[in-house]
């Protein structure tokens, strides 16, 4: 079983920055592909940024927040962060860290049921 815990939501104002942070329990951590996933008011959850893990390290984006959010991870700590810069009201939203422990970064990384776990949210509001 793995267990995910999100920390570092909060409320920034437009143009700003924060940083999300993942930690995972589990063993082989480091051979987990991770997630963030987010959902605002109304809307469905949807994919934000992915990292492989093992030596692939490939990061995946979604549009929306490529150039301005990173996805980076420690495995010797088993975290994961979001850092996240140039804010916008639209980034307002319920974020998920989620892992899949299969081991693989699959081609459908940026779907929710490729994600056997996840973490409770954190909240993250930007204002205008």
């Amino acid at each position: 079983q793995v267990q995910l815990v999100e920390s570092g939501g909060g409320l920034v104002q437009a143009g700003g920055s924060l940083r999300l942070s993942c930690a995972a329990s589990g063993r082989t951590f480091s051979s987990y592909t991770m997630a963030w996933f987010r959902q605002a008011p109304g809307k469905e959850r949807e994919f934000v940024a992915a990292i492989g893990g093992w030596s692939d390290g490939r990061t995946r984006y979604s549009n929306s927040v490529r150039g301005r959010f990173t996805i980076p991870r420690d495995n010797a700590r088993n975290s994961m962060s979001l850092q996240m810069n140039s804010l916008k009201p639209e980034d307002t939203a319920v974020y998920y860290c989620a892992a899949d422990s299969s081991g693989i970064f699959r081609a459908s990384y940026f779907q929710e049921d490729e994600y056997e776990y996840w973490g409770q949210g954190t909240q993250v509001t930007v204002s205008s």
